[in-house]
Parts: C-alpha cells; sequence; structure tokens
C-alpha cells in the first residue's frame, strides 16, 4: 500500500485545513485585517516594534557614511554644511515619508508591497502578462475584485491590453526593479558592515585597512548564515537592538548640538540649498550622490510591507526613525562646524570619548540590521518573481507559520552572500561601495513611481491633475539624484548597473521561453474530444489506482498525454489533469483554490483541477495537496450530479443520480487507497531550425543552463521519486 493510503482522502482534507496556513493562523491575520490599517492597538504596536528591527536598519545606519560620501574633497565653505543638512531632511520628508509612508503603502496589493505586487496589481485590472491562463472563475475569488467603470480606466485598460511594446514595458522595468533590489541587497551588508568595523581604527591607528575588511567579511558570513531562521525571529532579536541604536544616535546628536553649534538648526530654511549649489555649481550637483545615501533602504518599507500593516510602518517611521536620524544629521553637522578636517570619519569622532564603545558595539550590530532589512526584502520580492514564472525555481522556506510572506531562499541566498563578500574584498572602502550603491537605491525609487502612476489611474482612478503632480514632483527629483550619481559610472557605479543587467537578462530569457514553451503546448493541445478514441485505442488499457498528470495548460489536453500513452498504453483507472496556476493576488483562500471539471463522459473518469495559487501562498506538500484533491473530487461529483444535470425536483431521477454519485465516490476511494502516482512532462527545449542565433543561445544556452542547474519541478513540488513517472519530451520552439 502506497503512503497515501496510509490515512483517507478526507481524514487528510481535514488535517490540511488544521494545519495549512491557508486554514490556521495566516487565515486569522488576514481576517483580522492584519495587513491594513485596521486590527487592534496592541497588535499594530507590536508590529511597529518588530518592524524596527526589520525595516529600518539600513536607512538607520546611513550616518555612517553620508557626510563622508557627500564630502569627499572636505569642506569648502561653512555654510556648505548648512545646505548639505537642508537637502538631507528635505530628502527624508520628501522620498520616505510623503511619497512612501503616506502614499505608495496604500498601493500595496491585499497587503502586499513591492515592485512585483504593483506589477501584479496592475495585471489584475488589466491583462498584460503573456502567458494566456485566464479563466473567468479567477475574477470570481472573493479577493480579485477590479471596478474599471471609469473612462480614463477603461480607455488605459484598452491600451495596455492591446499594445504589446505597453506589455512588455511594464515586464521589464519590474523585472529591472527586482535586479536592483537584488544588487542592493549584495551591496547593502557589504558598506553598512564595512562602515561600522571601520570604527575601530579610533581606537586602533595600527590596523590596516584590510585588517578591516577581513572583520567585516566574518561579521559578513554570520550575517547570511542566521537568515535560514526566519524573518520574525531575527526582527524580534533585532528590535531592541535597532531602538537602542536610534536612542544612542538621537542622544548623540542632541548632545553635538548643545555642545558645538545649534545655530545648525537654520538648515530647516530651504534657501540654504539654494544657496549651496550657487556657490558650489556641478560640485554641489555631482555631491548629490553622497546625500542620497541617506534613504538608502526606504524601499524597504513597501517592500516588507507583507510582514507588518501600513498603520504599524507609519508609526514607526514618523516616531522613531524620522526623529533619531534628524537628530544625528543636525547633530554631525553641529560637530563638522567646528571640526570641519573631520569630515571622512564624522560618525565616530562625533561620540563622545565615555560612549565610543557602547556605540561601535551597537553600530555593529545596527549594520547587521541594516543588512537584514534589504535582505528580507530581496527574498520577499524574488519569491513573488517565482510564483509569476518571472525567475528560475529555487527553494523558498516559509520560515514563520504564524506570519504570511515571511521567506528563505537557501540559494539565493548563498549568492548574495558570496557576492557581498566579493564585493568588500574588491572594493575595501565605504566612498567607493557608495558610488555604486546609490544607482540601485534610485533606480527603485524611479521604477516604483512609474508602476504608482499606473496604479493611480487605472485602479485607483485618481485625477489626472493629481497624478501628474505626483509623477513630476518624485519623478524629477529622483531624475536629479540619478543624473548625479550616474557621473560616478567609472567609479564603481558599473557594478549595480553590471549585476543587475545579467540578472535581469536572466529573468527575461526565463520568462521568454516559458511563454514560448507554453505557447508551444497550446497549439499542439490534444482536443478533448478526442480523449475517448485515445482511451478506446485497443493498446490502451485502465489500470488501477490515481493517475495525476501535471501541466501547466488550463484547458486542453496537454500534448505529454499523447506521448504518454504511446509510450506507456495505460492509464490510471481515475485520471486527473492538473494545472498549478499563480494568479495575480497575494493569496487564494483553500475553499476557492481548485476548479474541477470532467473530461469526457462519465465512464471515463477522467477529471481536469486547476489549482490556484497567490504569489504568497505555500504549496501544500504532494500528500496532503492529492488528499486534499480527492476530496473536492467527491464533492465536484455529487455538485455536478446535483446541480448539472437539473435532477433536483425529480424523486426518482434523484434517487438513481445519487446512487450514481455514492457508486463513483466509493470507486475514487478504492483506487486512491490502491496508491497515487504523479506523471510529469520532462521536457527539453531547443531552439526549432532557422531560428536567429539570438533565440539560440538564450533557448539553448542560457534557459538550458539555468534548467540544468536550478531545481527540478518534481522538487518543487516536493513529489518523491518512487511516485513519480517521468515522460521525456523535446520541444523545437
Amino acid at each position: 500500500m502506497s503512503a497515501e493510503a496510509a490515512e483517507s482522502p478526507g481524514a487528510a482534507a481535514e488535517r490540511l485545513k488544521r494545519n495549512d496556513s491557508l486554514y490556521g493562523d495566516a487565515e486569522k491575520v488576514s481576517n483580522d485585517k492584519y495587513h491594513g490599517s485596521g486590527g487592534s492597538w496592541a497588535r499594530t504596536l507590536m508590529l511597529a516594534f518588530q518592524s524596527i528591527g526589520v525595516v529600518y536598519g539600513d536607512i538607520g545606519t546611513s550616518p555612517l557614511y553620508v557626510y563622508s560620501s557627500t564630502f569627499p574633497d572636505g569642506i569648502r565653505h561653512p555654510d556648505d554644511l548648512l545646505g548639505v543638512l537642508s537637502l538631507i531632511l528635505y530628502t527624508l520628508i520628501l522620498i520616505p515619508m510623503l511619497k512612501y509612508v503616506f502614499v505608495v503603502l496604500h498601493a500595496n496589493d491585499d497587503g502586499d508591497g513591492g515592485t512585483f505586487a504593483l506589477y501584479s496589481l496592475i495585471s489584475r485590472y488589466a491583462k498584460i502578462r503573456m502567458i494566456p491562463d485566464q479563466q473567468t472563475e479567477d475574477t470570481t475569488l472573493s479577493n480579485y475584485s477590479v471596478d474599471t467603470r471609469l473612462r480614463r480606466a477603461q480607455w488605459l485598460k484598452e491600451k495596455l491590453e492591446s499594445s504589446n511594446a505597453a506589455k512588455i514595458g511594464l515586464f521589464t522595468i519590474t523585472i529591472l526593479g527586482t535586479s536592483m533590489v537584488m544588487g542592493d541587497g549584495t551591496l547593502t551588508p557589504a558598506i553598512s558592515v564595512l562602515s561600522a568595523v571601520s570604527g575601530i581604527r579610533e581606537k586602533a591607528p595600527n590596523l590596516t585597512q584590510l585588517q578591516v575588511v577581513w572583520i567585516s567579511v566574518a561579521i559578513l558570513f554570520v550575517l547570511f548564515s542566521v537568515q535560514r531562521f526566519g524573518t520574525d525571529k531575527v526582527g524580534y532579536s533585532f528590535a531592541p537592538i535597532i531602538s537602542v541604536w536610534f536612542l544612542l544616535i538621537a542622544g548623540t546628536g542632541m548632545y553635538n548640538l548643545a555642545v558645538h553649534d545649534a545655530t545648525i538648526l537654520r538648515a530647516f530654511n530651504p534657501m540654504y540649498i539654494v544657496q549651496y549649489f550657487s556657490r558650489n555649481g556641478k560640485e554641489a550637483w555631482v555631491s548629490l550622490g553622497g546625500v542620497i545615501l541617506c534613504i538608502t533602504g526606504a524601499e524597504a518599507m513597501f517592500a516588507d510591507l507583507g510582514h507588518f500593516n501600513i498603520r504599524a510602518i507609519q508609526i514607526s517611521f514618523t516616531c522613531i526613525l524620522f526623529p533619531s536620524v534628524a537628530l544625528c544629521y543636525m547633530g554631525q553637522a553641529a560637530y563638522l562646524r567646528r571640526f570641519p578636517e573631520n569630515v571622512a570619519d564624522t560618525f565616530f569622532k562625533s561620540i563622545p570619548e565615555p560612549m565610543f564603545w557602547p556605540v561601535f558595539v551597537v553600530a555593529i550590530m545596527a549594520a547587521i540590521i541594516a543588512s537584514q532589512a534589504m535582505l528580507s526584502g530581496a527574498f520577499a520580492i524574488l519569491s513573488k518573481a517565482l510564483s509569476l514564472g518571472c525567475f528560475p525555481r529555487v527553494e523558498v522556506v516559509h520560515t514563520s507559520s504564524k506570519y504570511e510572506g515571511q521567506v528563505y531562499l537557501p540559494e539565493v541566498n548563498f549568492l548574495i552572500g558570496a557576492a557581498s563578500v566579493a564585493v568588500t574584498m574588491g572594493f575595501q572602502t565605504t566612498a567607493n561601495i557608495g558610488n555604486a550603491y546609490g544607482i540601485c537605491v534610485v533606480t527603485v525609487f524611479s521604477i516604483t513611481t512609474h508602476l504608482m502612476a499606473v496604479v493611480m489611474l487605472l485602479v485607483w482612478r485618481t485625477p489626472a491633475a493629481l497624478v501628474a503632480a505626483f509623477y513630476v514632483v518624485f519623478g524629477l527629483a529622483e531624475f536629479v539624484y540619478l543624473s548625479s550619481i550616474l557621473s560616478k559610472f567609472a567609479d564603481g557605479g558599473y557594478l549595480p548597473f553590471c549585476f543587475s543587467l545579467v540578472l535581469m537578462g536572466l529573468m527575461a530569457a526565463w520568462h521568454y521561453v516559458h511563454v514560448l514553451r507554453y505557447w508551444h503546448e497550446v497549439d499542439r493541445a490534444v482536443p478533448a474530444a478526442e480523449l475517448g478514441a485515445v482511451l478506446a485505442r485497443r493498446d490502451v488499457r485502465r489500470v488501477r489506482g490515481v493517475g495525476l498528470l501535471y501541466s501547466e495548460l488550463v484547458q486542453g489536453i496537454p500534448p505529454v498525454f499523447q506521448i504518454l500513452v504511446d509510450k506507456i498504453p495505460s492509464v490510471h483507472a481515475v485520471f486527473v489533469f492538473v494545472s498549478i496556476k499563480h494568479l495575480p493576488v497575494p493569496r487564494v483562500a483553500a475553499p476557492e483554490r481548485l476548479i474541477l471539471r470532467r473530461v469526457g463522459p462519465v465512464n471515463h473518469r477522467v477529471f481536469r483541477c486547476v489549482a490556484r495559487y497567490g504569489y504568497t501562498d505555500t504549496m501544500e506538500g504532494h500528500r496532503e495537496f492529492a488528499a486534499f484533491l480527492l476530496d473536492r473530487l467527491k464533492v465536484f461529483v455529487r455538485e455536478e450530479a446535483t446541480f448539472g444535470d437539473g435532477v433536483g425536483s425529480h424523486s426518482g431521477r434523484a434517487q438513481t443520480a445519487a446512487a450514481a454519485v455514492e457508486q463513483e465516490q466509493r470507486f475514487i476511494d478504492a483506487e486512491a487507497a490502491r496508491g497515487v502516482v504523479y506523471l510529469m512532462g520532462e521536457a527539453t527545449v531547443t531552439a526549432a531550425a532557422g531560428s536567429s542565433w539570438a533565440k539560440r543561445v538564450v533557448v539553448n544556452n542560457v534557459y538550458g543552463f539555468l534548467r540544468k542547474n536550478l531545481r527540478e519541478s518534481h522538487k518543487a513540488l516536493s513529489i518523491p521519486k518512487d511516485q513519480l513517472l517521468r515522460v521525456g519530451v523535446t520541444y523545437e520552439i
């Protein structure tokens, strides 16, 4: 007897309801409006506290290196400090606070944020995805509500759906944003840890820069090793530490203001920005590349929203983050008014002597938190890219059974960790890394602005004047910063550009072949009407048990079925074509998970099952899924007989139908007890004869390499090899 026979389908389905996050704590989280602005104040304050440890490490440790990156050649005029401080304060107010905290956070996709959440939200309102797997039933999901009745929204919807250029453009900037977030996740640990460790040279001047680099590498190794424990555990352990960090930098800032120069508060007057630019010209424009580093990690507030809620982020930013870092920057500027020669190491030199070692130790831990903020966001965004078919399969570990969206990607963690160590050892100084860092930061900001403009028009139906104001104000500010950073392209800015270009190319190649393969199968699908002829062949026999044939097609019979029957002329007594489909919604409730249809007449006992998941849903294990499917299949048989045949009002026919339903349900149970076999096509994809050289490179080399070196389909679905039958097939596309 197989493993599937160890417990009845009904019992396993009930266990699925008890244990699957879709039914358990995660469902309670959604019902309590965990991701929105609702929920109890106690929970909101708890989440606000936890968010301090997960979200704000990066932006909170920026004072370690902002002034040194802004003034690499020293301070030329005392009032330049007023201009730069004013730029820092208003940059913090403009982009993280006004744009993200009070606007962008509200563009979440049912509680989830980030670049792919925006793309998913748009694709729910307009058919911009390039795989034609949309079904009418998808729009009936409880969280799939759309409304494009406004004439302008309908016009934009039609334009997006009819333009391939618009579809490709939206997809391209989405994967570019994902690539830049991955680059950010690589550079954040390098610059944060290295800048914190460099402070030890204040007390140990004989320590060489190379020794500082090796200490930083050791810390990075520990950082990437603890990622597997999950966001919730890391968040709770880091939140007290980062809270102490904010108290220390705020206290140090107030001390420096009181002791050195409280008149630096004049920087709240934006006229000092105008004077700074008129006095320094091009050099002031170039210095914006250092100023923008004060908001590194702001995107984490949106990317990590799935772990918290809007109100929690708003409270923690406005009440904790902003006052703390603003006081720190003002205190550093006050110190530099008296000691401008120490600008290269402003942070540690401005610390009062008795507080140096406590601040240094906490700075090291805060640098680790800075890295965690971007890593958790990178993992969350990449897991969404996986579910939408935009990235090769890698292992996704859901690290929390209580909170949705908290994931860890082992292979990606290893690659980012290795790249971060390489950057630290290769660049060796924070000034060099900072030149590369800013490009990732501002590019992600700009992409969010572009996608937000589409969301505001299509989803929110915001008046065009307000959309234009949003786009112009934030788009222009980000363009100015980006132009400044690009001036340092040759000094390290090329690194994230090249890294993102490679990653974006891999994602585009994977999705391109994925789409071509889907269309290839659609064109060669076996019509459902021909199923009877296949089963009626003299050499084809029905064997005992249940067969589940996995395919991406949601309609028609996949071509691999014909190949299977030709090679092994047998079909299981109960046979189900299973399609795993991810929808542009964060989650699909389990009662709405499956769409079941019968293929052919009743006596064939062949069915189609489309299993629908949101991009944050956890896929069940193979045993739980099979049990749940068979349990729902029996429900479908009963409902089909009751509603499909219209026999409810005819007692004689109703009794006959009830007997037939009971017989078929017993048959399904009996075959399930004999075992479940999983069937899957093992497709080798090659470029068709006559293809261009570029297509041959993408299909044969890039896609082939990724497919051979990353996880196979049955591993992603956790199907054991002893219950798996793979059918080899070659597609020339």
